[in-house]
């Protein structure tokens, strides 16, 4: 759950303790989201319910996750959904699993560092969704053929993506979807051609590029701050043909 004052933020299991510049806050093991406790100076902090966006901020990090516009992408130009099999590769922090679980997805992803995998475990415990994503260690491709396949969507975040993307007709399911993320434009090329020669249909590269906008009393523009581009997604579909 979140603890929140202002621009503070906590996020605490029920039972747990936090030192904080206001006092030292007790969460109670029955508290529910819309609580509010105090510290044991009397200030008050406001208990809520932990959702999507706050994964991106909270969860542990092992390096640079998906960005949230980038998930949004792949959720929306997949159509993922509860009851979904998802197939991923290159888990890191696991914030793409993170949001797939909690849409229902039952995910099976990939990291190669022992580490960020055991980091990964227990940010998946900490987002309510460890029943819904096995997260093994290992390489992807070398463990393509322990695999049954027929999953609904393969995403990939990579740098050996063209490897897996020549096996995806083994992997998907009829209709099923590829999602590949690179921040280079030359892998991207690699998996574009990886997905023609494996014969998938419906492929596109979208680059994703996000701009905050300001407004003040001079007149309203993009924000001349922060970086718009994240990286590049490819999708593909598996569309065996029966004929």
């Amino acid at each position: 759950m979140l603890v929140v004052r202002g621009s503070r933020e906590f996020l605490l299991a029920p039972g747990d303790t936090q030192e904080t510049d206001l006092g030292i806050l007790d969460l109670p093991a029955d508290v529910t989201p819309g609580t509010v406790v105090e510290t044991h100076l009397g200030e008050p902090f406001e208990v809520r319910r932990l959702r999507g966006p706050d994964l991106f901020d909270h969860l542990e990090r092992t390096g640079a996750p998906m960005m949230p516009r980038d998930i949004g992408l792949v959720i929306g130009h997949t159509g993922v959904a509860s009851g979904d099999r998802a197939l991923d590769a290159g888990t890191g922090t696991g914030v793409l699993s993170a949001y797939l679980g909690r849409l229902g997805v039952e995910v099976t992803t990939y990291e190669r560092d022992p580490e960020f995998a055991d980091v990964a475990r227990q940010n998946m415990e900490t987002a309510g969704v460890s029943t819904l994503v096995d997260v093994r260690t290992g390489d992807l491709t070398e463990a393509l053929d322990e695999l049954d396949g027929g999953f609904d969507l393969l995403t990939l975040d990579t740098g050996d993506a063209p490897a897996a993307v020549e096996r995806a007709p083994d992997l998907l399911a009829p209709g099923g979807f590829l999602a590949v993320y690179s921040p280079f434009v030359e892998s991207t090329r690699e998996c574009v051609a990886a997905a023609r020669s494996a014969g998938l249909a419906e492929i596109e590269t979208l680059e994703t590029i996000q701009r905050r906008m300001d407004f003040d009393d001079r007149g309203s523009r993009p924000s001349t701050a922060g970086v718009g581009h994240t990286g590049y997604l490819t999708f593909a579909r598996f569309l065996p043909s029966f004929e």
